[in-house]
């Protein structure tokens, strides 16, 4: 993503604090479905990741929306917010599972949980809207 990579300083600084955001997913009727989550950002990459368990509603979402499915990451604290919204897909490749485990684990100073079906929505950022920052 060519915006993501060209965020201010202060936007990338603030998706670097370890902060809670909400994922918005699609169900297949079409209607919103909003969870709290943590994640991590690569701007170099304009890549954003959320670890989950591959049989969450989030990621059952993003599966069956298939190549197309949309999503909408909002971190906010008090009147300062940012949303990154883009692509998602839903993987459980050990590279891609590693490199999120690595990089939520420095955000957050802990690992996140291990579920047995572990697995990474990547979410492709196409655009990303803010305020105060």
């Amino acid at each position: 993503m060519s915006q993501a990579a060209e965020l201010p300083a202060t936007a990338r600084a603030f998706l670097a604090r370890p902060h809670t955001a909400t994922l918005t997913t699609l169900r297949p009727d079409g209607t919103p479905h909003v969870t709290p989550v943590r994640f991590t950002f690569d701007a170099a990459a304009g890549l954003a990741r959320v670890t989950t368990r591959a049989g969450a509603r989030k990621a059952r979402n993003v599966t069956e929306g298939g190549p197309m499915s949309r999503v909408a990451l909002c971190q906010a604290d008090g009147f300062r917010w940012i949303t990154l919204e883009g692509r998602a897909s839903v993987t459980d490749d050990p590279v891609c599972l590693a490199e999120a485990v690595r990089r939520y684990t420095v955000r957050y100073r802990a690992a996140p949980p291990a579920p047995p079906d572990l697995a990474v929505i990547e979410i492709t950022v196409e655009r990303a809207l803010s305020l105060n920052l």
